[in-house]
């Protein structure tokens, strides 16, 4: 899973030795993430799926202002959350146009700032349609919206369903088509449809029924639009290896299924763009984690390397985030990656809590005090998906190199 160079028994990010980087952060603990790798990673999606797919990228994923900034030149759009992302987007080049703001607890303040940005709301219920039309009329701005629709249908194998059953998120596609009649009263202009039905997903064949699915739905509901669907976002769903035995997706045959699939539905929405909402898998692999081994001690037959980081930064590595039985991020002694002299260990953070745990029972080059240990896989869902403030201890540091 390690894509950073090793050179003289050192990890490289960005060209950089991790201990010159260390030292340019200042500090430890610290998110490192590598331009070059998010280059690479749009530009081999480019290369794998239609040239008519447009690719956007989900802020929540990792909204720092430098990695938004860097984005905004390479894909065709972003996705938003909140107005805190909103300002981030907004502060870069990409067009208001070209931006969209999903979420289910969405404000009447929020609203009035999309709908001023001109940005494209994806309207989560009845009720959030009714409050955007009255604040567009007190604006004197018609909203341009699109229906997130929660389908009748689930991504198979997914790491998180988004759509499929009860949830929070989008109009259940059984009711949109009373909300589409609705809306075309409302003076809102219509502009097409969002369909999220889950995430990271390492499994082809679900992310291609899922797409058909998608595709089909789309159609359907299509009949009963105000207006000519402009934007269909098919949703994301492209995972990317965390743990022993998963493998790097392959795009290949995601690409040809899309290529078999678009005829059909350019020939029903001619005029919808079709796009690709994504965030783990344009930065997940692109960051990684640094942290400090500041002592080292046995208890009962094992060894604990405690380090100046801990699931307060790094919730995810915990395993804290979301999984249902723990497994180990991808873990290394950054500094001794060259090391034949290997021991099992345990890695935990500074926190007084027996969830702390970055790596159990995992076997790794043997440390000592002062190195550094690397968490990979770490650049989405990373420091802004965790406590920051628990317990009070010092604040991570980010850099892009």
């Amino acid at each position: 899973m390690n894509q950073f160079p090793i050179m003289d028994g050192e990890l490289y990010i960005g060209g950089v030795p991790i201990t010159q980087l260390a030292e340019r952060a200042g500090q430890t603990p610290f998110y490192a993430y590598d331009r070059k790798l998010i280059t690479e990673r749009v530009e081999n999606l480019r290369h794998s799926l239609p040239e008519e797919i447009h690719i956007h990228y989900a802020i929540k994923a990792n909204p720092m202002p430098a990695i938004v900034q860097h984005l905004a030149g390479l894909v065709d759009g972003f996705d938003l959350a909140s107005a805190g992302e909103m300002k981030t987007a907004l502060d870069t080049t990409m067009p208001a146009t070209k931006i969209s703001v999903a979420g289910p607890g969405k404000t009447d303040k929020e609203l009035r700032q999309a709908i001023a940005a001109g940005i494209t709301i994806n309207l989560e219920s009845e009720g959030e349609m009714r409050r955007t039309a009255q604040v567009g009329e007190v604006l004197g701005i018609a909203p341009r919206v699109a229906v997130r629709v929660n389908p009748d249908y689930d991504l198979k194998s997914s790491g998180m369903k988004m759509g499929g059953g009860p949830k929070q998120f989008g109009v259940d596609a059984e009711r949109v088509p009373a909300m589409l009649k609705e809306l075309g009263q409302l003076g809102l202009k219509f502009f097409g449809f969002h369909i999220f039905w889950g995430s990271q997903n390492l499994n082809p064949e679900a992310i291609m029924e899922a797409h058909e699915k998608t595709f089909n739905l789309a159609i359907r509901l299509s009949e009963q639009a105000p207006d000519t669907v402009q934007s269909l976002n098919i949703g994301g769903g492209l995972g990317i290896p965390y743990f022993p035995g998963e493998k790097r997706l392959d795009l290949a045959p995601i690409g040809e299924n899309l290529n078999k699939l678009l005829p059909s539905l350019k020939a029903e929405l001619p005029e919808a763009e079709i796009v690709t909402e994504l965030g783990r898998y344009l930065v997940g692999e692109a960051g990684i984690y640094i942290c400090k081994i500041i002592d080292i001690k046995e208890s009962r037959g094992e060894k604990f390397l405690i380090t100046d980081g801990g699931l307060h930064h790094h919730l995810a590595a915990s395993g804290n985030f979301g999984q249902i039985i723990r497994k180990n991020y991808p873990v290394t002694i950054a500094n001794k990656m060259e090391s034949t002299i290997l021991e099992m260990v345990n890695v935990v953070g500074l926190l007084c809590t027996p969830l702390d745990i970055l790596a159990n029972k995992m076997e790794l080059p043997q440390a000592g005090i002062g190195d550094l240990v690397a968490i990979y896989q770490s650049g989405a869902y990373g420091y802004t998906a965790s406590p920051e403030h628990f317990l009070s201890h010092p604040s991570c540091m980010e850099l892009i190199v």
